[in-house]
């Protein structure tokens, strides 16, 4: 009895863990959909980005590496790891955007915005 009590002591907090701790679920999709504005001009186009191509708009080269969708039953989201550079290969954005939160990882530069619209 002593001997089950002991591994009812070691063996609950390790049970309560994993019913506790939420399970994220992420689906890979295959293309990216941003949103380019040019700042000069004052207009915004959509692209769509195959995963693993680069893309040319402007005077931008665009290289999405990963897209994931969140669990659709949850709060959907989608992440997009992006590459950016401009033409004279200066790199001007690498790393995960969120569509839910486009200000926490934003795209500096002075004359394009990019935002992650979803994956498909």
């Amino acid at each position: 009895m002593k001997f089950l009590n002991t591994i009812r002591i070691f063996l609950a907090p390790i049970f309560c863990f994993f019913i506790i701790s939420p399970v994220y679920s992420y689906t890979e999709r295959n293309t990216a959909i941003l949103q380019v504005m040019d700042k000069a001009a004052g207009k915004t186009q959509t692209i769509t980005a195959p995963i693993g191509q680069m893309i040319e708009f402007e005077k931008l080269h665009i290289l999405v590496r990963s897209c994931k969708q969140s669990n659709p039953f949850d709060a959907e989201n989608f992440y997009a790891f992006v590459e950016i550079s401009k033409s004279d290969n200066t790199r001007i954005f690498s790393n995960w955007m969120d569509r839910n939160n486009p200000g926490k990882r934003p795209v500096q530069n002075a004359d394009y915005d990019v935002w992650l619209v979803r994956c498909e």
